[in-house]
Order: C-alpha cells, then sequence, then structure tokens
C-alpha cells in the first residue's frame, strides 16, 4: 500500500466543493492524482487541474474515500488545514550571533522563541531565509514551481566571515545557490545584518560588490543595523553602531547606489532609515528609493512618509474649526522626525495641541530604539502621569499584523482603560498620520 503524507481538515467552507462531497473537520486528506502531497505548494499545483481524483480518509470510519471531480479550473474545494504550510516549519540549524530572538526576554509566548528558517515561508510571507537549511532539491521544487521572489539573509560573501556570523560550518557555502536561483528567472532580493567589527567597512564593500554577479533577477539589497537588547548575557560582544559608524555606512552604500543605478538603472543597495538618523544625516529624497522594494525592513519608510506628509498637507484648510488636544507616543530614534512633522502642523494652526512623547525601551533594553518594539508596559508606565488629551495616538508597526496587541501581550483596549484616553492606531503613511492628528474622517457617503 502506497504511503501518504497525512493532512487533517480543520474546517470546511460552506457551500464548497468539500461540503457538497460530505468531507468533514477531522478527516485526513491522503493524495490528489495517487500524488504524495509535502505542502501547499503541491496541494495547490495539484488542485490546479479541471478534472482530479481526491482520496480522503474519514474521521468517523477510518474508510478511505476516493472522489473524482470534474470543477474549474483553480476552483477551491473549500478544505482548511491545520496551518498554511501543510507542513511543519523547518527550524534554524544556525546559532547568529546577531539573532534578536536569543535576545528576548524570559517568559513570553513560546511561539516567539522559535527560529524558522523555512524556504516556503519566503515567498508566503516574505521571510528572510539563510539558505543553510534549504537542499538541492528544496531548489529544484522552489524553481519548478516557480517561487518567486524569495528573500535571502545575506550578511557576507565572504565564506569566513559568513560562517563566524552564522555560527555554522556549512554557511560559508551558499552564492552557488543564489546563481541556480536567478539563472532559472527566480527574483531575489538580500538583507544584510550589520554587525560593528564583524561585516561592516571593507566587508560590507566586498559584499555589494560581490552581488554584482546576481543582477538583474537580484533586484535590491537592504544593509540594516543589528538590533541589540539588554538580554545578551554569554553572547557574542557586539556593540551598538555610533554616529561616526553610522556616517560610514552610509558613504559606502550611497558609493554603491551611485555605481548600480549608472549601470543597472537600479538603486539596487539600501540603507536602513535607523542609519541616516543615527548618523544625523538627511534621508534621501523618496526617488532615490524607486518603488520601495525593502520598506518591510525599515528602508524608505521616513522618505515616504515625508513626501506623503507634504503632499497631503497642500490640501489642507486654512482653518482648523474644532480645538484639537490630543498626545502620541513614538520610538527615541524617530522622535525628533514626528516633532517635525507635528511642528508644522501646530504652526498653522493655533488651535492644535500635540504632546509627543518619546518612548524608552525598558523592556528590551535602551539600545532599542524602533516605535516598532514599543511595549504596552512602556508605554503605560511612561505616559500614566503625563498630558494626554483627547486621544492617544499610537503607530500601527507597534502592534502585531492586523490586530491591537502589543509585543507584551498587552491589548490596546487595556492601555485605553488603565491610562482613561481613547487609543487610535494611525497608520503609516503621511495621510494617515495627518487625518489621525486633524481628526479627518472619511467621507462614505456616495
Amino acid at each position: 500500500m502506497k504511503r501518504y503524507k497525512e493532512h487533517k481538515i480543520v474546517k470546511v467552507l460552506p457551500q464548497s466543493i468539500g461540503e457538497e462531497l460530505g468531507i468533514e473537520a477531522g478527516d485526513i486528506l491522503l493524495s490528489i492524482n495517487n500524488s504524495i502531497i509535502e505542502d501547499v505548494f503541491d496541494y495547490r499545483y495539484l488542485l490546479s487541474d479541471e478534472e482530479i481524483t481526491l482520496l480522503i480518509r474519514k474521521n468517523d470510519s477510518n474508510e478511505e474515500w476516493e472522489f473524482e471531480i470534474e470543477k474549474d479550473i483553480n476552483e477551491d474545494l473549500g478544505l482548511v488545514f491545520e496551518n498554511e504550510l501543510m507542513d511543519n516549519l523547518k527550524a534554524c540549524k544556525n546559532k547568529c550571533v546577531f539573532c534578536f530572538i536569543d535576545q528576548l526576554p524570559p517568559h513570553m509566548r513560546k511561539t516567539v522563541y522559535f527560529k524558522d528558517d523555512d524556504w516556503r515561508m519566503s515567498f508566503l510571507n516574505g521571510n528572510y531565509i539563510t539558505l543553510t537549511n534549504m537542499s538541492d532539491e528544496d531548489i529544484d521544487r522552489l524553481i519548478y514551481y516557480r517561487l518567486s521572489p524569495m528573500n535571502i539573509s545575506i550578511h557576507a560573501t565572504d565564506p569566513e566571515v559568513r560562517k563566524k556570523m552564522l555560527k555554522n560550518p556549512t554557511a560559508g557555502d551558499f552564492l552557488g545557490k543564489i546563481k541556480r536561483m536567478v539563472d532559472a528567472g527566480i527574483e531575489v532580493n538580500g538583507q544584510i545584518v550589520l554587525c560593528k567589527g564583524l561585516n561592516d567597512g571593507n566587508i560590507l564593500d566586498k559584499t555589494i560588490r560581490d552581488l554584482e554577479q546576481f543582477l538583474p533577477n537580484m533586484k535590491s539589497t537592504s544593509v540594516v543595523p543589528v538590533g541589540l537588547s539588554k538580554f545578551r548575557d554569554n553572547l557574542y560582544p557586539l556593540e551598538p553602531f555610533t554616529k561616526e559608524d553610522a556616517r560610514e555606512v552610509i558613504e559606502i552604500i550611497h558609493k554603491w547606489q551611485d555605481y548600480y543605478k549608472a549601470k543597472y538603472n537600479n538603486t539596487f543597495i539600501y540603507a536602513a532609515d535607523e542609519f541616516y538618523l543615527t548618523g544625523e544625516i538627511e534621508v534621501p529624497d523618496y526617488k532615490r528609493y524607486e518603488d520601495f522594494p525593502q520598506i518591510e525592513n525599515g528602508v524608505g519608510m521616513i522618505a515616504l512618509m515625508k513626501h506623503e506628509f507634504n503632499e497631503y498637507f497642500k490640501k489642507l484648510p486654512d482653518k482648523l474649526e474644532e480645538n484639537i488636544e490630543i498626545s502620541m507616543a513614538t520610538g527615541v530614534i524617530t522622535y525628533p522626525f514626528i516633532k517635525e512633522l507635528v511642528n508644522k502642523l501646530e504652526n498653522k494652526y493655533s488651535n492644535l495641541k500635540v504632546y509627543i512623547y518619546p518612548i524608552i525601551n525598558y523592556f528590551f533594553g535602551e539600545q532599542i530604539t524602533v516605535a516598532g518594539l514599543m511595549t504596552g508596559q512602556d508605554i503605560l508606565n511612561q505616559l500614566k502621569d503625563k498630558k494626554l488629551g483627547g486621544r492617544l495616538l499610537l503607530p500601527q508597526n507597534t502592534f502585531r499584523d492586523n490586530d491591537t496587541i502589543l509585543l507584551d501581550d498587552m491589548y490596546a483596549k487595556d492601555l485605553e482603560e488603565k491610562l482613561k484616553v481613547p487609543i487610535e492606531i494611525v497608520g503609516t503613511s503621511g495621510e494617515d498620520f495627518i487625518k489621525a492628528i486633524l481628526n479627518i474622517k472619511e467621507n462614505t457617503n456616495e
């Protein structure tokens, strides 16, 4: 008897093919067209035919039911499985010296401590992978299914440096895997987590130069500073970047931006906004970021927000009809930028008052200065005796995706109750920023 990989069905959508067939939650999907289903990519590929044969093992009787189905191309069966991958995540084998998970405090949710390095999640969710957990067969499947783009953690092209940073003796052998992908037409994005004294300076310069071999299918690469929490006992000694360090990084990156732009009409290499803020260098104009390929890595967020702010600012009325007194919290490093935008609004409207509070990150450590890692307890402890006005604005990236919960499991509603002020979660665009401050609501009337 052929051994299949089993996939437990947890839900069957109403009015779906699965419901019409009598498939129920708890049943097991065994195969489609007599093929083993490794994960969601096999499932979707096999499901794309108009005629399929489905093998199900019923939960109540343990009987195997076979269905011959005629349907539209790519029509879904309405089956929901235990996880979106339909497989276990591949755990990371590396012991990276910069890993932020190793720097988390104890007693957080168990799930936050899991380190995945799964190439499939790179395609599905945009995760960055090291390729150390990726076999030749994995690359074959990736190319076969045309999974593009892939996001790759580069860090250094020097094999010895990369092995040292990832603490993995196989980590230096990865450029050939990237070449296989780009030669097959798979688009790739890169990320370099920069660690002072390890992969900066000449190593960074060499890394950026070495990546040229993968253009044009390597579309972009970001350089982001290592995040250092206070929980680094017995970990590799890393230091934060100073203003002078950040300026050296920017100098290297700008040099290569000019090179790649002139040769390929692609800026290609980008510095995280944090380097500009640390180096006290003006963030480049938004046009330099092209289509913002690395914005999820904190690259170009300030430039884009400033542009959107200025464009919407031009449309504002001369007078503000109501008196507005509100407050907002932000990260320490972004405080000067946020203050600049708010000052522009306050200078326009005399009846507008915004209290801006930079939140010191005591939860992770004071070297963590970005708004995206603010926690509820730090916000609460630092704002409980402050003037908050009629509303408290908090940035959307402080919360989990599509949720109102912060990193320390405190909900926005808990903050509202304890601070006794309504909380409004503000989107990342400059227009969202202005609308939230001025209490401009979208007109839904047609």
